[in-house]
């Protein structure tokens, strides 16, 4: 038994509670999972049907390049894609104000699992169709359109008005954990048990979604919610257009997957490194960046100069892909997508801050129409210019140019909006109006 004294023992203790404490501070908040009943459920069923829609993200790139042996073909997916959201996403952020933000999900999600049916049907004919794959690909990207709005805007209304950063970070938590398991499984399962059970696990995990769906409590529209009209979209528009800060973030956001997501190219240099079960890891490594940047993302509350952490983390994802583009060996080059993943999820961590802080309820889907646009249309187009460039010059100068012209291009844009460049959350009085909780929540 110890013969110290108390005096002697007391430093010991508070430097145990000091390290308690900054344990504390850097962990992941799970707070609101455990005060919320309805945001539990929506965490759990969307934890559930992304990791399957990641295994389709690796299956339907894959298979596409597998017909057309072609990186062009696989680029062009953005093209198919970015119809749809550029046409829709304004009329799914009308929506998610106007009607029931619960149903919009319940219904675009039933039709998500429809056309991963199709997808597992093609997969199993003679001779897969690779019409299909884009009808597929685009009609999936056009159900997002419709759908994201009435999903974020419907979170930040299950949760406190102080529990908003930490229930971000969780979602986050939801969206890096499937990119992590999705892609390495959905490599795996294309290389032992072929295409359609890929699609088939897919399909199955929509079950578990709506069905927490329909566990949770309705989610009605804000009070006095207006019938959906080209009027109240160029509100939205013209709120976005007023707040540079919030340009910002969609802008930055923008130039960093245009020029910085490779994602076209990754089954072409998958087949340098080793082939499909290579192509889940490629997809996987950012999202292990992002993962251990969420779990570690207490420290963020304490960061009050958002625009310029975003910037900053912009730049170092453009810098990670040059890296990663000159890489040779693949552990190398695992571990600069896995630096880009977490620069890129910092980023993400406080363009949501700024979003919820500066946006009111009555216009939040407009605004998430806003903002799927921003960060569905950069890397859609993005896997266009990539698919382009290299089938121009070549896979590894399409990297490195889209790595560096990312970096300069948010350099760019820190000085042209410097409102953005400077914003402070202490300075910044939130004009977010949130209800509060339902019963069922509390």
């Amino acid at each position: 038994m110890s013969g110290d004294s108390p005096a002697e023992q007391q430093p010991s203790f508070e430097l145990a509670a000091r390290i308690r404490r900054a344990a504390g501070a850097a962990l992941l908040d799970v707070g609101p999972l455990r005060r919320h009943r309805d945001f539990r459920l929506l965490f759990l069923g969307r934890a559930v049907s992304f990791f399957g829609s990641m295994i389709t993200a690796v299956a339907i790139p894959f298979q596409v390049y597998a017909l057309s042996h072609s990186s062009l073909a696989v680029g062009a997916l953005g093209l198919v894609e970015i119809g749809p959201i550029l046409v829709l996403a304004f009329l799914g952020g009308a929506l998610a104000d106007a009607h029931s933000r619960k149903r919009m999900v319940q219904l675009t999600e039933l039709s998500l699992a429809l056309v991963s049916l199709v997808l597992l049907g093609n997969a199993l004919l003679g001779h897969p169709q690779l019409v299909i794959l884009y009808l597929g690909a685009g009609v999936m990207a056009g159900l997002d359109a419709l759908q994201r709005p009435s999903l974020d805007a419907m979170a930040p209304r299950l949760v406190g008005q102080d529990e908003q950063i930490a229930a971000g970070a969780l979602r986050s938590t939801v969206g890096t954990a499937g990119m992590i398991g999705g892609p390495a499984l959905g490599g795996l399962l294309i290389a032992g048990f072929g295409l359609p059970l890929t699609y088939g696990v897919d399909v199955a995990s929509f079950g578990a979604s709506l069905v927490a769906l329909a566990a949770m409590n309705a989610v009605p529209p804000p009070p006095g919610a207006e019938r959906p009209s080209i009027a109240r979209v160029v509100e939205g528009l013209r709120y976005a257009r007023s707040r540079q800060e919030l340009l910002g973030t969609y802008l930055v956001d923008m130039v960093a997957m245009f020029f910085g997501m490779p994602n076209a190219l990754f089954p072409a240099i998958a087949v340098g490194f080793g082939g499909a079960k290579v192509l889940g890891l490629l997809l996987a490594a950012p999202a292990v960046g992002s993962f251990v940047a969420v779990a570690s993302s207490g420290w963020s509350s304490r960061v009050h100069r958002h625009g310029l952490a975003i910037i900053i983390a912009a730049a170092v994802w453009g810098a990670s892909i040059v890296g990663f583009g000159l890489s040779r060996v693949l552990w190398l080059a695992l571990l600069f997508l896995a630096i880009a993943g977490a620069a890129d999820m910092v980023s993400g961590i406080f363009r949501s801050a700024i979003w919820n802080q500066t946006i009111p309820d009555h216009l939040r889907g407009r605004l998430a129409g806003i903002e799927l646009l921003s960060y569905s249309s950069g890397p859609t187009l993005g896997n266009v210019e990539a698919g382009a460039i290299a089938t121009g010059f070549s896979v590894g100068a399409s990297v490195v140019s889209g790595g560096i012209l990312c970096v300069a291009g948010t350099l760019a844009l820190a000085a042209l909006l410097p409102r953005f460049r400077c914003y402070d959350n202490r300075r910044t009085a939130s004009l977010t109006t949130l209800s509060a909780p339902t019963q069922g929540d509390r």
